[in-house]
Order: structure tokens, then sequence, then C-alpha cells
């Protein structure tokens, strides 16, 4: 393939792109919980649990979190034709394929500059996955398909084969900006450190002294060791260290020559000294590593054991994810939450979070789940591997309804839901201003610079207010005014843009939409005659293959 041929997947309705409204976030304090007092200094207090369709909850939080996010896991429906109870996963292939490209192109703006993007997923649309977010994140930003044994026992009944793993397809925003943490050390690894001639540094390790490559000057390499004993690389091979090293390691004792004396030098590698935490993480993950199906299950149970949630991941799996991807402090999103493992994870471990939801386990499975956490009262999952003991808390938020509704004669009109306030804020996000009204002047309700301001009134205004509005905001400075109805020219006042609302705003988005879940009735039209709905083209020279 030559580098002007491009590998594209095409399906019905590609070209249909929503357009969505950046919602404003209502918070129900009655449903959010923190802990009565601090545990540690560290405690997170500030972290969100969303309520509403998910592909809308992402675009509201896109304004505020746009480059912050260092890691976001995403555990979406696998489309695999079976019924949950939670939520269908099992829908036309083209749909699903519209509205994951929709939602991989916000999560691409939410990623700060070393995020990073974990998908967990089945068979059935890995490789259509795997192209689809080749064409988002491009291709050259792919990491690896990490294999999750998520089953540990065969399934006798299986029809074909037993169906034991999930992938995890794994994308930087930018490759070269990113590099995983290594796994922590286990006990296993550093039972490999051992002291027999009691250095006073503690257990280390001996280690060649040669390495596979290096510079030329190094063939012909001779040392003389303090003890008479001369050295050289084995044929092939370099000296790991110079000549002033080897000399600095002899005159501390760092370099082993057996038990009897008489073995090939080596050096003493010490624990202590070791500047990774552990290995790079294999592609593979063993259950015994990362949990497992049945760990999940287990675990959901401990707080709702009516009703369990079907498709729980275990807290083990999440671990290992956040353990690569974060570190204590950064912000991790999750917005197909399902019974909440991410947040509790990520609560555990120190990370600040935020999760959406859309469906009504988000009340009977996650805010129990996370109040148990934050209480300390959740003693499963890996609650004593990293010593929680409780503490933080979150905020509870739900998607505003849409700005704009049809009147009794068809008319697009502000919503009854929007009282001053929620208009404002609302306005301001559709205009790309940072809503921050001000105590003293009732004009300055957002800004987008120091001296660029927005504000919004549902009066109407006349030549005289418009005039005393001006000589107000001076010539240093400037305003968008949204108004129901002025009067005068819109070009009569140097420093302010005067619009109607909701006129100024009608065009841009799609108004009334609630729900971009994945549900077969939503599937677009195919505008031209149908076409094979999965299928590989090559673009080769600007001509369709």
């Amino acid at each position: 393939m030559t580098n002007k041929q491009k590998l594209e997947l095409t399906w019905i309705g590609k070209e249909n792109r929503p357009r969505l409204e950046p919602r404003i976030l209502l918070e129900d304090a009655t449903k959010s919980h923190h802990a009565l007092h601090r545990v540690t200094d560290h405690d997170v207090f500030d972290n969100r649990l969303i309520f509403g369709d998910n592909l809308l909850a992402l675009k509201a939080l896109e304004q505020e979190f746009a480059g912050k996010v260092k890691c976001i896991f995403i555990d979406p429906p696998y489309n695999t034709g079976s019924a949950f109870e939670q939520y269908d996963d099992g829908v036309e292939h083209s749909l699903w394929l519209s509205l994951m490209r929709d939602r991989l192109e916000v999560i691409y703006r939410l990623l700060s500059t070393d995020g990073s993007l974990w998908i967990t997923i089945d068979d059935n649309e890995v490789h259509y996955l795997k192209i689809l977010c080749d064409e988002v994140f491009g291709r050259q930003n792919f990491i690896a398909n990490a294999v999750w044994q998520k089953k540990y026992t065969i399934a006798n009944d299986a029809k074909w084969l037993s169906d034991n793993h999930d992938h995890i397809i794994i994308y930087a925003k930018n490759k070269e900006s990113w590099r995983p943490n290594r796994l922590g050390r286990s006990a296993e690894m550093d039972a490999r450190y051992r002291n027999p001639d009691n250095h006073p540094k503690g257990p280390w390790k001996s280690t060649p002294l040669h390495a596979k490559s290096g510079s030329e000057k190094g063939r012909g390499f001779v040392f003389t060791f303090m003890n008479g004993v001369k050295w050289s690389p084995p044929p092939g091979t370099y000296p790991r260290f110079s000549e002033e090293s080897l000399r600095e390691l002899d005159r501390k004792d760092e370099i082993w020559f057996g038990v009897e004396g008489t073995a090939t030098p080596s050096r003493k590698t010490f624990l202590n000294e070791l500047k990774v935490s552990g290995p790079p993480a294999p592609t593979v993950w063993l259950h015994t590593e990362a949990g497992n199906n049945h760990e999940a299950r287990n675990e959901v149970k401990a707080f709702n054991a009516a009703n369990p949630f079907d498709t729980p991941k275990p807290e083990k799996l999440i671990r290992r994810i956040l353990d690569l991807a974060s570190d204590p402090d950064d912000l991790v999103i999750d917005s197909f939450a399902g019974s909440g493992t991410t947040g509790a994870v990520a609560h555990k471990m120190g990370r600040r979070w935020i999760m959406v939801e859309l469906g009504e386990h988000c009340h009977t499975h996650i805010i129990p789940r996370l109040k148990k956490v934050i209480d300390g009262e959740d003693k499963g999952g890996i609650t004593d591997a990293v010593g929680w003991k409780g503490g933080g808390g979150f905020r509870y938020f739900r998607l505003a309804s849409s700005l704009l509704e049809k009147d009794k004669y068809g008319q697009w009109v502000i919503s009854k839901e929007y009282n001053a306030t929620m208009l404002s804020e609302a306005l301001c996000k559709l205009e790309g201003f940072t809503y921050a009204p001000s105590d003293a002047i009732y004009w300055q309700q957002g800004r987008s610079t120091e001296r660029d301001f927005i504000y919004v009134t549902t009066q109407t205004l006349g030549v005289e207010q418009l005039d005393a509005l001006s000589d107000e905001v001076g010539q240093e400075r400037s305003l968008l005014v949204l108004c129901s109805a002025f009067r005068g020219q819109v070009d009569h006042w140097a420093n302010l843009t005067v619009k109607k609302i909701p006129k100024a705003v009608l065009a841009r988005y799609e108004w009334g939409h609630d729900d971009y879940s994945l549900k077969v009735e939503n599937l677009p039209k195919d505008p031209e005659p149908p076409k094979k709905m999965r299928q590989l083209t090559m673009d080769m020279n600007g001509d369709d293959a």
C-alpha cells in the first residue's frame, strides 16, 4: 500500500452527523454524597456523576474539560444481539458505528496531549472499531490490543469455540507524548533479590556487565578488578559500563564474583535503587491478574443483591488500566458508567472522576455503590489492596432539557424550564463564553477574554437602554447582547453586538433531541440507494476502489 492509499470503513448513514446542543448541567444536591469528615489530606470531593444521554453529556463537558482528561475508559454495548435488563445491547451495525464515531470524536477533544483511551469490546465489533478509531485518532496513535481473560472455565455447550476473552483497544491522543506507567512490583519479583554477602545496601540481584549493543570502542575491552580478575565482554557483545564506572562499582563492593570468588564478574543491582516500579504491561491479561466476570458479579451483588448488573467489569481490571494510564489526582472519565466500577476504583485510587449514565441503574446501582465506597463500607474489590478507608465525595448532575421547544403554534421558543440564571449559563455555553456572572456589574454574565463580555436578557431593549449600556461598556471593552428584541440599527453601537434570541442560535443545533442512545429506531435513513453495510474501500489517488 502506498502513502496515497487510504483504508476507510464505510456504512449506511456515515455522512449523517448530529448537530449536538451543548447543554448545561443541573446539580441535585439531594443525590450528591460526601463523607462526614476528611479521612486524608488528599480526599477529592468534586467528582461528578451525570445522569443523561452520554453523547450530550460529553458535549456538555467539552467546553470546560477539553484537553484536560488524562484517561478515558469506556465499556460500550457490544452490539451482540443479546438483551440485558438495564439496556438493549444489539443494535443495527451501521447505527452502532455512527453513534460510536460521534462519541469518539468528542472523546478525542476531551483528552489531554498525554492522555489515552481504553475501550473494552468483544470479537463481534472489535475489528470495525479498530478502523473507526484509526479514522478518529489516527492510525499512528494506536497503542495495542490487549486481550483480557474474562472467563477461566470452558463453556462445554459452545457451538463453535468457547469465548473466554474480551479485547481492550488502546489509543493515545498523541503517541509520541504518551507513555504508560509500569506495572507494580510483585512479592515474587522482590523475592529474587537476596543479600548473601550482607551488603549494607540490602538485597540485590546479579546482572550482566555486558550488553547486546554498544560503541565500536568497546571491542577488545579488557578490565582488571582489584582482586586481579580480568574481564572482557563475551564475543558479539559490548561492555555495559565504562572503565571509570566499573572501577567505582568495584571500589564500592558492587561486583559479584560468586560465593567462591571464581564466577564470571557481574553487577549487584540493588532492590532499593531500581528506577522503575516494575515491568511494562503485557498485552495478555490473565484473570488472576486482572479479574474475571465471576469476580465482577460478586462485587456488584455486595450493593444490589436483588438486581445485580448483568455485565459489570471487575475492579482489578479497571485498577490495571488506571495504574497504567494515570497517576493520583489525574482526571478519569467513563461515559458508559454501567454499574459504576470505574468511579469506585478511581475514587479508591485517588483519581478525580466523571461518570455518565442514562439508565435508571444510575440510581439503583451506581449511587448506592459510591456511597459505600465514600463511607468506607465497601470491603470488596481492590479495597484492601490499595488500603482504602473511605472519604471524599461526588456531585450529582442531570442534563438540562433542550433550550428551545416548540409552542402550540409550532414556533421555537425558550423552554419553560429555563429561569434567567439557566438561560444566561446556557447561552454563554452556546456562544463560547465562560459563564462567570459579576456580583457588581449586571451585564457581565460571562467572558471570552478579559475585555469581551456577554449579557443575556429576555427583555426588549430600546435605543436609550442600549445607549446607556454602550456608555457603561466603554470603548476599551466589547459586549455581546442577547435579548428577546431590540430597537435600533444593529451596527449603531461600535462596542455592542446585539442579537435576538432564540433567532441567534436557532439554526446551529438540533433542538429537543434528548436521546442519542444506541437504539435501532434512531437508525438514519440512507439518502442514496442501499450500499453494502460492511465495506472496506481503498481510496487510491482520489479514485474509489
